[in-house]
């Protein structure tokens, strides 16, 4: 199993990528057109609101996931006991946002769920004829004008020494949704399972763009696509001192779209939020 940056400009890059997501569940992009500019920005803007108290005022709300959610709520991953060591806020264009970094996230909303659209594209045009029949309907249809794509600005503070035996910043687990958006973060500690069950370093050159399978296109594709297990390591020796920003969109369909016999998007969701201990 091998990671390898797929340019966005060359001629073959849509079969690439999406050969390297069936095999790794993993695509890595160069040359992407996310602006790496407005990631910068929005790294350097949500570390000054998640090292202020001002972050307690958008408390999230439990029905909607929307808003800021403290270390003391984090996700505990499927299959663990240990919460995860990070906060996070959810954005969505409907949801609760400090008023002077609701444009910041807007703009870069717009633009990754655009890029996200051509993926899933890519995606669609080459997915097998055996395996286009199992999707209930076109792939980019499943998120047309959907409010439940969700924008998450993830920190994962500076470690202090006192934190809970076994805890990581994220524990092993996989992505709920349908296609996982994540441009490089400003620290490394991105890993992901092969199928031997060791770890890989996924690539992490500022600039890169992580995209990785999510459980229901996993579900949707009947297994073709593999949402692949991967997690967020400590760091260590000076670099404990150091906070992390990462940024994933996560590209969900419409709740009442099809994923299989077995589940919709919104029962789908619904069992894994609980599962989680968020909902």
């Amino acid at each position: 199993m091998k990671l390898v940056a797929v340019d966005f400009n060359a001629d073959n890059a849509a079969q690439q990528f999406v050969e390297s997501l069936h095999e790794t569940g993993f695509g890595v992009l160069k040359n992407h057109p996310l602006k790496q500019s407005m990631v910068d920005d929005i790294y350097k803007t949500w570390q000054a609101f998640f090292d202020s108290e001002e972050k307690h005022r958008f408390h999230y709300n439990s029905k909607t996931q929307d808003g800021f959610f403290p270390a003391s709520v984090s996700e505990t991953a499927k299959g663990h006991k240990t919460k995860d060591i990070k906060e996070y806020f959810h954005y969505y264009p409907w949801g609760q946002c400090p008023q002077q970094y609701r444009q910041q996230l807007a703009d870069y909303y717009a633009a990754a769920n655009q890029l996200a659209s051509t993926l899933l594209s890519w995606v669609e045009k080459y997915s097998p004829d055996e395996v286009s029949a199992k999707y209930s309907q076109s792939l980019s249809s499943m998120v047309e004008n959907s409010e439940k794509t969700l924008l998450r600005v993830l920190h994962y503070p500076p470690l202090h020494g006192g934190e809970e035996p076994d805890a990581i910043r994220a524990a092993a687990h996989e992505d709920i949704n349908l296609l996982t958006v994540l441009p490089a973060a400003n620290e490394p500690g991105l890993q992901v399972k092969n199928k031997e069950g060791g770890w890989l370093d996924v690539p992490c050159d500022f600039g890169n763009l992580i995209v990785n399978i999510g459980d229901m296109l996993q579900e949707a594709s009947g297994g073709y696509f593999p949402s692949t297990t991967h997690r967020v390591i400590n760091p260590e020796g000076a670099d404990q001192t150091k906070s992390r920003i990462s940024l994933p969109l996560f590209l969900h369909p419409n709740p009442e779209v099809v994923l299989s016999e077995r589940h919709t998007a919104d029962s789908y969701l619904t069992e894994r939020l609980r599962e989680l201990g968020v909902l």
